[in-house]
């Protein structure tokens, strides 16, 4: 197995990573259906089934040169002309291209001047300062890995034009996070050999990408092939660890952080760019609980029980590994926040996942400390975000943080 940074620079590439807690339930297709065992059963008939599992992952049949039917299309293993967008099967997953686009925004067009003031000022505590600094670490590399995954890896095993018409989209999404992290280390000042390393010198940073790595791995290998029930099940894995642990776990503590610095009038330009990415992170999570459910309509020997448990595990591990981070950004209690807080909506963010795929929940009866959070996440509360020309999003981008 190859060591952290060998694997870090195997997958490192210059491309420059949330719902930040997914409360919002109307963005996501197949919620509704993870639960719903009639949508999972089998099949109608043969012509139905995917395409057939064989040893060694080799192709039933050359692809078609017809022109493509719905019906031929599938998430993984299909053999229809990749190269073909329509007829659309998944409409969720080319809405979401559209609204994506629509999203558009750049981080230069933050205005970072009362940031910088208040960074030079007094008027930030060492604490404060301290958080700051381990957001950025980790943020800061941890689109690229998310991108590469993407790029370099899920982006090979779907099989789904209208899909992958989606996750171009999420790449760049990706490079502009990174963008925007590295902007507020460059405003701020920032020694960036310091903030950029963190990954490899702060062990809760480091922990949590040692998590991934092994995901990431599979998919970005270039001999791996899905087309076996093992294959497809690593896939599906690696695919529920980037989805649901990765953007639906990973990020939450560090949002939290900067968007109460913003509701208290501190680092108001960096809080305003965090709540940018993080509606972008929420179609993403929501994006990939969609692939996720459909592969298992699709796919349903797959989603075993011992499978389940195996998610279950590794969804707690999410949070041991996430809370450890909120430990170490939070020591001491700031903005009327403390380490204990996270535990608790680690807990109820993790059960939200769970509920999503449609697996057991971990934690009965967690409950959510930071009720504010949904209303950030909320895009209802903002109909017209996906619907505004860019220019206008551009210049008005102005947050209320009451």
């Amino acid at each position: 197995m190859l060591t952290f940074e060998e694997n870090i620079k195997s997958t490192a590439m210059p491309l420059g990573m949330l719902d930040t807690s997914s409360f919002d339930e109307t963005t996501s297709h197949s919620t509704k259906l993870a639960n719903n065992a009639s949508q999972v059963a089998g099949y109608d008939d043969a012509a139905d089934m995917p395409v057939a599992v064989v040893k060694n992952a080799e192709p039933v049949a050359k692809p078609s040169t017809g022109r493509i039917r719905v019906e031929d299309k599938r998430i993984i293993n299909c053999n229809a002309d990749v190269n073909q967008l329509v007829p659309f099967k998944y409409k969720w997953a080319w809405e979401k291209y559209l609204a994506a686009c629509a999203n558009h925004w750049m981080p230069q067009e933050v205005n970072m001047t009362a940031d910088i003031a208040l960074w030079k000022s007094d008027k930030l505590s060492d604490d404060e300062r301290h958080l700051v600094k381990r957001n950025l670490g980790f943020f800061t590399t941890a689109d690229s890995l998310a991108a590469n995954n993407i790029v370099l890896g899920t982006y090979r095993h779907i099989s789904n034009p209208e899909c992958r018409q989606y996750l171009l989209r999420q790449a760049f999404e990706e490079a502009i996070h990174t963008h925007a992290y590295q902007y507020i280390v460059e405003s701020l000042g920032l020694d960036e050999g310091e903030i950029f390393n963190m990954y490899h010198e702060v062990p809760s940073i480091r922990a949590k990408d040692e998590f991934l790595l092994p995901f990431i791995d599979v998919l970005t290998n270039p001999e791996f092939k899905t087309g076996t029930p093992e294959t497809d099940r690593q896939l599906l894995r690696s695919l529920i660890v980037f989805a649901c642990i990765m953007e639906g776990l990973f990020f939450y503590v560090g949002f939290v952080q900067i968007l109460a610095l913003g509701r208290q009038n501190k680092m108001t330009g960096a809080a305003e760019q965090y709540q940018y990415i993080l509606r972008d992170e929420s179609m993403h999570l929501n994006f990939g609980v969609d692939v996720i459910n459909q592969i298992k309509m699709e796919n349903p020997h797959l989603w075993t029980a011992e499978f389940r448990e195996e998610i279950r595990g590794l969804l707690q591990k999410g949070v041991e590994l996430e809370y450890a981070y909120a430990e170490d950004t939070l020591p001491r209690g700031v903005l009327g926040l403390n380490a204990s807080m996270f535990k608790e909506y680690l807990r109820f963010i993790a059960n939200r996942r769970c509920q999503q795929i449609g697996v057991d929940v971990l934690y009965q009866g967690a409950t959510n400390p930071f009720p504010w959070m949904a209303e950030m996440i909320d895009l209802k509360k903002e109909k017209n975000f996906f619907e505004t020309r860019v220019t206008e999003y551009q210049t008005g981008g102005a947050l209320s943080w009451d």
